[in-house]
């Protein structure tokens, strides 16, 4: 299996599909399918039934789906488009990624 070279909290941009062009944040990956759950992405309808005895409302909610990892790219907020991150070791021995078109450090957002 191919390592994967995105991180949770990354800000990434969808390359294919409906939500193409979109960015949100990674809020959970799942490394044994190859899927993930970006922010504001792929988004489902999820139907809500009432209950009383836990106090929640019934309704119709909106809900982010998994999607395939290899339909989003990392974004680099420098260039303002997707990348492929390069990896870079600086003197102290740490490695880090770097975009490869303008090789700026790419970090997670907090």
């Amino acid at each position: 299996m191919a390592r994967l070279n995105l991180k949770k909290n990354d800000l990434v941009i969808v390359i294919q599909g409906k939500d193409k062009g979109k960015t949100g944040k990674i809020l959970r990956m799942i490394p044994d399918k190859r899927r993930i759950v970006v922010e504001g992405v792929n988004l489902r309808k999820h139907f809500v039934r009432a209950d009383r005895s836990r106090n929640i409302q019934g309704g119709v909610m909106e809900k982010e789906a998994a999607l395939d990892i290899s339909k989003v790219q990392l974004f680099c907020p420098d260039c303002g488009q997707g990348t492929r991150p390069r990896s870079r070791t600086l003197e102290d021995g740490t490695k880090i990624r770097v975009c490869h078109r303008c090789g700026n450090r790419i970090e997670a957002q907090k």
